[in-house]
C-alpha cells in the first residue's frame, strides 16, 4: 500500500486528515514534528509516496521539514498545510521546491483532490523535464517548433552487454537506477540541462532548450566532466569489477529544430537536426571515462577546460570534415 504521511502539532488534525485520506488507500503515517518526520523517511522513504506538512509547527518549522524530506528522497510529493497563508510563505514554498500548497480550512474533497493533482504533477515531471514542464505551465499547448542553437550531449555505458550478462535483472535494476541514472540525471539538472530522455543505457541532455543561454555549450561541458567525476566516485564505492560503470560521453553544438513531436498516442519535447546526430556519433567514438567535443564547441568552452585535438577518420553518417577535441579537465 503507498505511503502517505501527515506531520502535525495537533493530533486532532492529525487524526481528522488520516480520517479522509484513508479513504483513498493510502498508508498513512503520523508524525507529531518535523524531526520525527525526518527520521520516518529516513528509515522508510522509499515506500512514501507523499507528505503532507503543517507550516508552523514548534522546532523545525514545515518548510525545513519538507526540504530536508526532499533531499532524502527527491521523489517524494511534498504539500505544505497552513492557517497562516500569506503570498510570502506561499512564494517561499515555491521556491523551495514544495509541489503543493494547501490552507485550512478545506472541504475533504479538496484535499484530496488537490493530493491526487499534485501527485500526478509529481509524476508528469519524471517524464517531461522541469524545463518543459515550466515551459507548458507559461504558454500551455503554445510551444510550437522552431530553430534555435543548443548544445546536445550523449552519455552510454561501455561494455553493457558483458556488465548485463553478469549480474542478475534486479542488481542490473539498482546498477542502473541507483548509481548512473539517478546521479547523471541530477547532474543535467543542477547544470540547468534538460533530460531530453534516457535510450537503453544512454542519456541523452539538452542545453539551451526550451531555454537558451550565452553559457549552454560550458554548462554542457562542465556538466559532462561532472558525470565523470561522479561515476568515479561511483566505481570506488562498487564491489567488483563486473559492477564498475565506465561511460563515454559526446558534445555537440549547432542549429537544432526543437519542439513538441509525436503522435496523439504520444508526444515529447525533444530536438532535431545534425547536432544530435554528431553528438551520437562522437559518444560512441569515445573510449571509457572520455569526453568528445565537436569543434564548434570547442571554441566556445577552450578557455574553460583543456583539451586536446583527436585524429579521426571519416565519423559515420556525417559527410563533413571537422575537428574532434578530447576534454581532459577544467581550466
Amino acid at each position: 500500500m503507498i505511503g502517505l504521511m501527515v506531520v502535525d502539532d495537533e493530533e486532532g488534525v492529525r487524526r481528522s486528515l488520516r480520517k479522509v485520506l484513508e479513504k483513498d488507500d493510502y498508508r498513512i503515517l503520523l508524525a507529531e514534528n518535523g524531526e520525527q518526520a525526518i527520521r520516518i523517511v529516513r528509515d522508510d522513504g522509499r515506500n512514501i509516496e507523499t507528505v503532507i506538512s503543517d507550516y508552523k509547527m514548534p522546532g523545525i518549522d514545515g518548510l525545513e521539514t519538507l526540504t530536508e524530506i526532499g533531499r532524502i528522497n527527491p521523489e517524494i510529493t511534498r504539500i505544505m498545510l497552513t492557517g497562516y497563508a500569506t503570498m510570502e510563505s506561499a512564494i517561499e514554498a515555491v521556491n523551495a521546491g514544495i509541489d503543493g500548497f494547501l490552507t485550512k480550512p478545506f472541504e475533504n474533497t479538496e484535499l484530496r483532490a488537490k493530493v491526487k493533482e499534485y501527485n500526478i504533477k509529481k509524476r508528469l515531471k519524471q517524464f517531461v523535464s522541469e524545463q518543459v514542464f515550466r515551459e507548458l505551465q507559461k504558454v500551455g499547448k503554445r510551444i510550437i517548433p522552431r530553430k534555435q542553437n543548443v548544445t546536445v550531449l550523449f552519455t552510454d555505458i561501455r561494455g553493457f552487454a558483458k556488465i548485463a550478462e553478469q549480474i542478475s535483472p534486479a542488481e542490473l535494476a539498482e546498477l542502473l537506477n541507483a548509481r548512473y541514472f539517478s546521479p547523471l540525471d541530477d547532474i543535467i539538472f543542477q547544470y540547468d540541462g534538460t533530460l531530453d530522455k534516457h535510450i537503453g543505457d544512454s542519456i541523452m541532455g539538452v542545453f539551451g532548450a526550451p531555454i537558451t543561454g550565452a553559457d549552454d555549450a560550458a554548462r554542457a561541458v562542465l556538466s559532462a566532466l561532472a558525470m565523470r567525476e561522479k561515476m568515479a566516485a561511483v566505481n570506488e564505492a562498487l564491489s567488483g569489477a563486473a559492477h564498475r560503470i565506465n561511460i563515454g560521453i559526446g558534445v555537440s553544438t549547432g542549429e537544432v529544430m526543437a519542439g513538441i513531436f509525436g503522435s496523439s498516442r504520444k508526444k515529447e519535447y525533444t530536438v532535431l537536426g545534425p547536432p544530435v546526430n554528431l553528438a551520437a556519433r562522437l559518444e560512441r567514438l569515445a573510449g571509457g571515462n572520455q569526453i568528445l567535443i565537436c569543434n564548434e564547441t570547442y571554441r566556445q568552452v577552450k578557455d574553460l577546460v583543456r583539451a586536446e585535438k583527436m585524429e579521426h577518420g571519416a565519423i559515420k553518417g556525417i559527410e563533413r570534415n571537422l575537428d574532434i577535441y578530447n576534454v581532459t579537465d577544467r581550466i
